[in-house]
């Protein structure tokens, strides 16, 4: 029995060394970025010419500088002719200057009915039922 034993830990010790294997993938190639980024490569823009631009460009030109405003040369006589004028009144329409006449003959009557008018209780409405 203790040859048994130890001839089956001779083959353990001896199986315990044993090599790993590691499983690895091979480096697939993208056929489809290869030829994208080849083409992008080998790409050369055409060169444009130097007057590409004229028509589709608007010349720029800078806008005339402002005058000064100037003073009128006789200004006293200015503002004479316009110290000489009437200002022009809007004209009232006649029937509201005939209301506020006769609300002031009348000792601002208007304005004790209306209070009086929203003074008064106001009417209770019908439940209908």
């Amino acid at each position: 029995m203790v040859a048994i034993l130890r001839t089956a830990a001779l083959r353990v010790s001896s199986v315990g060394v044993s090599a790993r294997s590691f499983s690895t993938t091979v480096a697939r190639k993208d056929l489809v970025q290869d030829l994208y980024l080849q083409q992008l490569r080998s790409y050369k823009p055409v060169p444009q010419a130097k007057d590409a631009h004229v028509g589709v460009v608007k010349s720029y030109t800078a806008p005339a500088s402002p005058q000064a405003p100037s003073l009128p040369s006789d200004l006293s006589a200015e503002l004479s002719k316009f110290d000489a004028t009437e200002p022009t009144l809007a004209s009232a329409p006649a029937a509201a200057t005939q209301d506020v006449s006769a609300d002031a003959g009348e000792g601002n009557a208007g304005a004790k009915e209306y209070l009086a008018f929203l003074e008064k209780d106001l009417p209770k409405a019908d439940a209908h039922h």
